[in-house]
């Protein structure tokens, strides 16, 4: 039975945008829907119509760049949220049967937006339903569907292990579908290297709506996906990781340095040694203007995670690092699972069940960010320009996270992420606003700070992590996705593995229904 269309006028005053798709077609394509959602004791939990409390609290609900929430941003013409894999292998037999674009959405962490913003008549497939995840101790791996959030699996490891863990992201509000796809760097990158280097296996519905796992899809398709941006090749519906060893007890560290107490020299010595410490060492950086004292100053924040005791991590910051000034009170030690919630940002003493929550632990924002990476140690000099921009912009920081150990021992050509041996550290710019007229000055900023810092970072090309998102660095037209064009992006995102990438995608979804601003072209 088809369902109603009784909401096919607020669908297309929605939509009136785009007035492309007319009542008859949308009928059409939710006819074709309709005999996949059988499955589910409940149509409403599965279909979000417009102009209803529901669709609003949907697509509201993991959408955390506020910058893509206001009145003028396209709206879907439905919300689906699957809750069976037939339903995904429906959603994309119906929107390729009818010309409607499909956008899928995770955690809805995505910077520009593309998971759940499109500018032609578009849905969203909406995985928060998917989220099953199956820890298998024996075997020392798991199934971790789509729609599962970091924080939750990091959870459910813990429910079964207090010695296994998984090297993914920080923020626990993310979702596995996007961030394995693009690689995820986490607390562990230098013990056990990125999250996508730790899949073994997966499930995914292909442009001819078929579920493929790693031996049907081919090694060509399962190397793309991990790292590659998986959503350029099809809907991931779970991942198969591998676990990995962690000691009962890590310890971790939080150090404040201001400019008055010499964040400059520390910071510059940072550059030279994190990359070459200890691999169950990992030192990430957040460089924020502060009020101290009355006075406005830079503050860099020392955040480490060590994989073993407290003694132990001593000893190896002494050799590697003494310009800290690391001592044994600056320390605290914790399960691993607790380190997750530390660098989650959650305050002192927060329950596991944190890691649970969909929010983001310090709210949603308006935001834009952009990213690099460095080879070569800036100098004092040039850390002082930094601190002036830092000084100007009090809602802007910068993010810098050590890179080496197991990352120099991985080829760049393993996965589709290359940024490997011979990385210093990855570099996030952010800059959030709270007001509308807030924005031009903002965005200024970051484009400002990201001219200045073209000396310091990677050249020939300039690098970039997928999973930071940015679209200043170029977009593909729907009609026009040649790879020439695309490389402009897809170059500093992937280096020499773009070709390749545009290889497969050219096998699997050569009329390229898997389209976004950035997703790779069919060549």
């Amino acid at each position: 039975m088809a369902p109603s269309t009784a909401w096919l006028p607020a669908l297309v005053l929605l939509l009136s945008f785009c007035i492309a798709v007319s009542a008859t077609s949308l009928d059409s394509f939710l006819q074709c829907l309709s005999p996949n959602l059988s499955s589910s004791a409940n149509q409403t939990q599965v279909l979000y119509f417009p102009n209803t409390v529901a669709y609003n609290n949907r697509l509201q609900s993991s959408l955390e760049n506020l910058r893509f929430n206001t009145s003028t941003t396209p709206k879907p013409l439905l919300i689906i949220a699957p809750t069976h894999e037939s339903q995904v292998q429906a959603a994309v037999f119906c929107c390729k049967e009818h010309g409607i674009q499909m956008r899928v959405r995770g955690g809805g962490h995505d910077y520009e937006g593309l998971s759940f913003v499109a500018y032609e008549p578009f849905v969203v497939v909406d995985l928060v339903n998917l989220k099953s995840i199956t820890v298998n101790i024996q075997e020392q791996t798991a199934w971790v569907q789509a729609g599962s959030l970091i924080g939750e699996l990091y959870y459910r490891i813990a429910e079964k292990s207090g010695t296994l863990g998984f090297p993914a992201g920080l923020c626990p509000s993310v979702g596995v579908g996007g961030l394995f796809g693009g690689g995820g760097i986490g607390s562990l990158v230098r013990k056990y290297g990125l999250a996508a280097d730790n899949v073994i296996d997966a499930l995914l519905v292909d442009s001819n709506s078929m579920i493929r796992d790693r031996k049907s899809m081919g090694e060509d398709l399962f190397w793309a996906i991990r790292g590659g941006g998986a959503c350029s090749f099809g809907v991931i519906l779970s991942w198969k990781i591998k676990l990995v060893a962690v000691p009962p007890t890590v310890t971790v560290f939080n150090v404040a340095k201001t400019l008055e107490q010499g964040a400059t020299k520390v910071v510059n010595r940072w550059q030279y040694v994190a990359e070459k410490c200890h691999e169950n060492v990992f030192i990430r950086v957040r460089l924020q203007a502060a009020n101290v004292n009355g006075s406005r100053t830079v503050q860099a924040l020392f955040d480490s995670l060590y994989v073993g005791g407290v003694q132990d991590l001593l000893t190896v910051m002494e050799q590697c690092f003494p310009e800290l000034g690391l001592q044994e009170r600056d320390c605290t030690q914790m399960s691993w699972i607790d380190s997750t919630i530390f660098f989650g940002g959650y305050s002192s003493g927060s329950p596991r069940e944190v890691l649970l929550s969909s929010d983001p632990p310090l709210g949603k924002a308006t935001f834009k960010a952009k990213s690099d990476f460095v080879k070569q140690p800036i100098s004092e000099d040039g850390l002082e320009g930094i601190w002036k921009f830092l000084l100007e912009e009090m809602q802007g920081s910068i993010q810098v996270e050590s890179l080496g150990g197991k990352m120099n021992e991985i080829s760049d050509y393993e996965t589709p992420f290359p940024h490997r041996r011979g990385y210093l550290y990855d570099v996030l710019y952010f800059v959030g606003w709270q007001n509308p007229e807030e924005s031009k000055k903002s965005l200024d900023w970051v484009d400002r700070l990201y001219k200045y810092m073209t000396p310091y970072v990677t050249k020939s090309p300039r690098t970039a992590y997928l999973n930071y998102r940015d679209l200043d660095l170029g977009v593909n037209r729907k009609d026009d996705t040649t790879f020439l064009k695309s490389s402009v992006w897809g170059v500093p995102y992937f280096k020499g593995n773009f070709r390749r990438l545009a290889l497969v995608k050219g096998k699997v979804d050569k009329y390229n229904f898997f389209w976004n601003e950035q997703s790779i072209p069919p060549l």
